[in-house]
């Protein structure tokens, strides 16, 4: 059951990766790559469980709070042009 859900996961990794390569916008990049990392955490949490290894888990946790931080950063850039624009800056 597990190798089934694992095989799924791979292949819809593949349809991702084939989006983010020919993606319209850079949004739609993007979106992938948050759809690539999601996909990733969902494989190391059935790998881990498949290799009788918890520890997985922890791992695959970590990759989701990074996953999220980077998406956030990255569409920040995109937005205004650098990591350290101030929202106060606009109502100047």
């Amino acid at each position: 059951m597990f190798a089934a859900a694992m095989i799924a996961v791979i292949a819809a990794l593949v349809l991702v990766v084939i989006r983010v390569v020919k993606g319209p916008t850079i949004f739609d990049r993007v979106l992938a790559g948050n759809s690539v990392g999601t996909l990733a955490i969902i494989l190391v949490a059935v790998l881990g469980f498949l290799n009788g290894r918890p520890e997985f888990l922890d791992i695959a946790l970590t990759y989701g709070v990074l996953n999220l931080i980077s998406t956030l950063a990255i569409l920040k850039f995109f937005r205004h042009g650098d990591l350290a624009h101030d929202a106060q800056e606009d109502d100047a």
